[in-house]
């Protein structure tokens, strides 16, 4: 029984949290004395041994955090692990990077790798590593019985797992909004995914439209599936919905290099920005300054994200009660390609 006992079975058994197992362990004289006799009697019965490894013991701390990310050359991400790199070695910890793609089986292999590693903690960037069924997602919550799992713009309510998000859904939703109440009457939405994030953000966007009392149409809802480098792809993605005869006076985007094609698609058709159509991205990355005119854009506060992700994670692992989630608001740069 020994080797299978986790920090997470004895803070289950003993009824507290893990942090307060931690500070047991580590003889932290900010325990009561009755709940540290009741996770000691827990520990002596199972016959718990500590992996001089395991996070919060001081014992030979590996001062090294595992970052899984899906696509380093994704502009979001990579400015992402930057922040979080930069912060984390501004703390003492230096870390391992493992880029995963976007396969279920290679998530589960690089986390594996991070933990064999002995990792203290992993932290997860993008909101692709949490999937929509509960099946999908027991290898975050197993890994979190070793180690405390950072999850960056994602959400997944587990013990030992800690959330820094922004709230895409108001976001879109606000965007939108002030698209409809500038007079737009036909706003198409452009994503180019099904993670978490990209679920809320079209949600948000879904529920403008609903509150304004219009009606969604499945046509005015467009998923590009091609690469987040393919900015040509995007223009004529638009250009053939504009070819069949769709129609639309704004676009709202789920990512900044969609708002470029369809600004280039704008461009190729003498279809006057801001006159004529307005276009919203998102991330407020450089790439809203690619185009004449500037792109208005999103912000999701990812640098106070990553920030708050890595201030969270050494609270963590210094045994401190700290906020499982994180929630941030978005908040729209209005530039040359909207006239509100």
């Amino acid at each position: 029984m020994s080797n299978q006992m986790t920090i997470y079975d004895i803070s289950k058994k003993a009824g507290v949290s893990i942090a307060t197992v931690s500070r047991v362990l580590n003889g932290s004289t900010n325990v009561k004395p009755r709940t540290k006799k009741k996770v000691m009697d827990i520990i002596e019965q199972y016959g718990y041994k500590p992996n001089a490894f395991a996070r919060g013991l001081g014992l030979n701390s590996m001062k090294t955090i595992g970052i899984l990310c899906a696509d380093a050359s994704d502009l979001y991400l990579a400015k992402a692990i930057y922040f979080i790199e930069q912060n984390l070695r501004e703390n003492g910890y230096h870390s391992v990077l493992c880029c995963t793609g976007y396969d279920m089986n290679a998530r589960k292999e690089s986390l594996n790798l991070l933990l064999s590693q002995h990792v203290d903690s992993v932290v997860m960037v993008g909101s692709n590593f949490i999937m929509n069924n509960a099946e999908d997602n027991q290898y975050v919550k197993d890994a979190s019985a070793s180690v405390p799992i950072m999850l960056l713009n994602a959400d997944f309510d587990c013990p030992n797992v800690y959330c820094t998000l922004c709230d895409d859904y108001k976001a879109t939703q606000d965007a939108t909004e002030k698209m409809l109440d500038a007079g737009l009457k036909n706003i198409l939405y452009l994503y180019n995914s099904n993670s978490y994030s990209g679920l809320k953000k079209l949600a948000g966007f879904q529920n403008a439209l609903l509150t304004h009392d219009i009606p969604l149409k499945k046509e005015m809802q467009q998923c590009f599936k091609g690469s987040h480098e393919d900015i040509d792809g995007v223009k004529n993605f638009v250009e053939n919905l504009y070819k069949k005869g769709i129609r639309f006076d704004g676009i709202v985007t789920s990512d900044d290099f969609l708002a470029v094609g369809a600004m280039n698609f704008a461009r190729a058709n003498n279809i006057n920005v801001p006159k004529d159509l307005q276009i919203i991205g998102y991330n407020n990355s450089i790439l809203t300054k690619c185009s004449e005119p500037v792109i208005s854009s999103i912000d999701n506060r990812l640098e106070d994200m990553c920030i708050q992700l890595v201030k969270t994670l050494i609270g963590t692992l210094s045994s401190n009660e700290m906020p499982q989630k994180t929630i941030f608001s978005g908040e729209l740069i209005k530039r040359g390609s909207t006239s509100f």
